[in-house]
């Protein structure tokens, strides 16, 4: 349910004004039941001037006596027809000031991996106008040669729900309309979610080494030749019986007479 504009100034009116139950002030301002009581009681919104919603064309006299003759009716805003419509966004998406320089990489990075997005769609998605989406696209652009593409998503200007839900519709136009896809196209109309849940796929071999997965050096060796070709270590540090060589450590015999 909608609720009033300055709810909490609106609040302290009814609580100061009216003989209505926490519960229907808080309902009818979208605020806890503790909470209207800690402004009943003086512990909070100290200070705040209380907004009159009936002069401000927001309720009712008559609604206001319906909630004091019963205890379980909820308070109802005021109709105002003048604000239909108002809670829908127009117009292409605010972009803080910090991240305007990068709409331009944004939208170059769209424009190439999806371009299947209209340029409505991209001017929703990152909050540009569709003449730098067009000099982007026909790469006439003051600063292309400098603008390198960057997913929108990293840099924060759009959420990855949001260009889900965009390449999806993008996806449902072009089913319609019966137009075919080539595979890279179908996986990018893919869901990041679907995407990410489906299984790998095994990386292809290059043409210059196909037939060589099962490639093998001949048949194996037997148990019994592998073990005719082992070494014993001894064998090879031992020296043959009756060599004249001194052993390791034992000094020659010296004549004395000479």
């Amino acid at each position: 349910m909608a609720t009033p504009i300055m709810a909490k100034a609106t609040a302290v009116w009814l609580v100061d004004n009216t003989t209505l139950t926490f519960t229907q002030i808080a309902n009818f301002c979208g605020l806890h039941d503790l909470e209207v009581q800690g402004i009943a009681d003086g512990d909070v919104a100290q200070g705040v001037k209380g907004f009159d919603p009936i002069s401000n064309n927001q309720l009712t006299q008559e609604e206001i006596d319906k909630g004091v003759a019963d205890k379980r009716y909820q308070l109802k805003l005021k109709h105002n027809a003048a604000a239909v419509g108002e809670e829908k966004r127009r117009g292409p998406r605010y972009t803080p000031l910090s991240k305007r320089q990068d709409r331009p990489a944004s939208i170059l990075w769209l424009v190439k991996f999806h371009p299947e997005l209209t340029d409505g769609q991209i001017s929703k998605l990152v909050g540009t106008t569709k003449p730098t989406i067009n000099a982007i696209r026909e790469r006439t652009h003051w600063n292309i040669q400098n603008i390198q593409p960057i997913d929108p998503v990293a840099l924060g200007l759009c959420k990855q729900s949001e260009l889900d839900a965009a390449v999806q519709k993008a996806n449902a136009k072009k089913a319609k309309d019966g137009e075919a896809m080539s595979d890279d196209e179908r996986r990018k109309l893919v869901s990041t979610e679907l995407s990410l849940g489906a299984p790998a796929e095994e990386p292809a071999l290059p043409s210059s080494m196909a037939g060589l997965e099962t490639f093998t050096l001949g048949d194996a060796p037997a148990d019994d030749e592998d073990d005719n070709l082992l070494v014993d270590a001894d064998s090879l540090f031992n020296l043959p019986e009756g060599d004249d060589q001194p052993d390791v450590g034992e000094q020659p015999e010296v004549d004395d007479e000479k």
